[in-house]
């Protein structure tokens, strides 16, 4: 009955019942989100990175261990560092050729470090989730587009090396992948 209008021409009774009824109604509480809309649009013999190589959060160990980012998305963590949140996510590429064309993929170093509060840590071991999945290096790697309207999409993981006690806060840093149409 909350928020109803109340119509003066019934019984007085009822009326009162009705006013008191509006009045002790809870107040409607509402909220509001933001959301994310995306798209990647591609053009033939391009390529885009949808998402970036994140490896999420985590509390370090006593003594150095490492983060692995599969090209899946699962992530697991050796010699006590442990692992919390999500928004951890390989990175991802999309682009477009033709159906069989010849695509090589290379990376512009095979480690790099990332920096930040405390000392650099080392991203290496770049893996790009093909079947079967490979490790991508300088050397590139031959790939066939399989896809019959020639849009692809690929994620690739890689593992962090983390120092004993590393310092808290955020560590960034920049890699490159060139991919080559044939």
């Amino acid at each position: 009955m909350c928020g109803a209008n109340i119509n003066w021409r019934m019984k007085p009774a009822m009326a009162l019942a009705a006013c008191v009824a509006a009045i002790l109604c809870s107040p409607a509480y509402a909220d509001t989100k933001p959301g994310n809309a995306e798209i990647t649009v591609v053009r033939p013999l391009s390529f885009v990175i949808d998402d970036n190589l994140d490896f999420g959060s985590l509390i370090p160990g006593t003594t150095a261990g490492t983060v692995t980012m599969e090209p899946t998305g699962a992530r697991t963590a050796t010699n006590g560092i442990v692992l919390v949140g999500g928004g951890h996510s390989p990175a991802t590429f999309s682009g477009q050729g033709t159906f069989n064309q010849r695509v090589d993929i290379s990376l512009g170093a095979n480690s790099i470090f990332i920096n930040g509060p405390g000392a650099p840590m080392r991203v290496r071991t770049f893996v790009i989730g093909s079947t079967p999945t490979a490790v991508l290096t300088t050397t590139p790697l031959r790939f066939r587009i399989a896809a019959a309207n020639g849009i692809f999409t690929f994620p690739i993981g890689a593992t962090l090396e983390v120092g004993a006690n590393q310092a808290p806060g955020k560590y960034t840093g920049n890699w490159s992948i060139t991919l080559n149409y044939f």
